[in-house]
């Protein structure tokens, strides 16, 4: 993780100002920060001190079943909280956090101001909108996975996981997260190459037809 300073700094600020999520002065608790790609913002288990408000980029968030077995929960896009269940909760035990891209980040440190912020209606108000939002997000995505083929959700999740035009996740991990085989999710791959959607090569599945692909993706929006 890199803090930005100096210029970097306040352009963040003044590109994605959030002075109206808060009725006292955030700033002074605040840094911007940039997170490489596949860099951990949330270590699984850990216990951080720090919400961050996702403001560029993409991240993967993952939990570990007791019986040691990793899942994919979600992909997360900015604009978005993160660590605001941990404020929240005085367990405080996180789930892992990845990025998927170069990503940016107002990073919040709770300790010094959290009283004030759970004693905050502004705040308060603004994370209940965010939190009913993405429980619907993933009712939707539920009900998605029973609802539409293959083709369709597999051609939205590409949008949402490739990076510069580039998809390269793990099959056996998106098998999970789409509730499919790994013969299914391989034909339909094939199919996409078949259709010059993709084409396969060394460094992952590079998007050739970006209209035809977000048709498909845009049958389940």
């Amino acid at each position: 993780m890199q803090i930005l300073t100096g210029e970097a700094r306040q352009y963040y600020i003044k590109k994605y100002p959030i002075d109206d999520f808060f009725s006292f002065d955030i700033y002074p608790y605040l840094e911007v920060c940039q997170f490489d790609k596949g860099e951990w913002i949330f270590q699984e288990g850990s216990y951080p001190d720090t919400m961050y408000y996702m403001i560029e980029g993409k991240t993967k968030l993952y939990m570990t079943h007791k019986n040691g077995k990793v899942s994919l929960i979600e992909y997360l896009e900015a604009p978005r909280f993160m660590g605001e269940i941990e404020l929240l909760n005085e367990a405080r035990y996180t789930k892992g956090i990845q990025t998927v891209t170069t990503t940016i980040c107002l990073s919040i440190a709770t300790q010094p101001c959290k009283e004030r912020l759970l004693a905050d209606a502004l705040f308060l108000r603004r994370l209940c909108v965010f939190l009913g939002e993405k429980a619907t997000t993933m009712t939707s995505k539920y009900t998605q996975n029973q609802a539409y083929p293959l083709e369709n959700r597999l051609a939205a999740f590409i949008q949402l996981s490739s990076d510069q035009g580039i998809y390269k996740e793990k099959h056996t991990e998106i098998c999970e997260y789409l509730g499919v085989s790994y013969r299914h999710l391989l034909y339909v791959l094939a199919q996409f190459c078949e259709e010059n959607i993709l084409e396969k090569q060394k460094n992952g599945y590079h998007i050739i037809d970006v209209q035809r692909l977000n048709q498909l993706a845009q049958e389940i929006q």
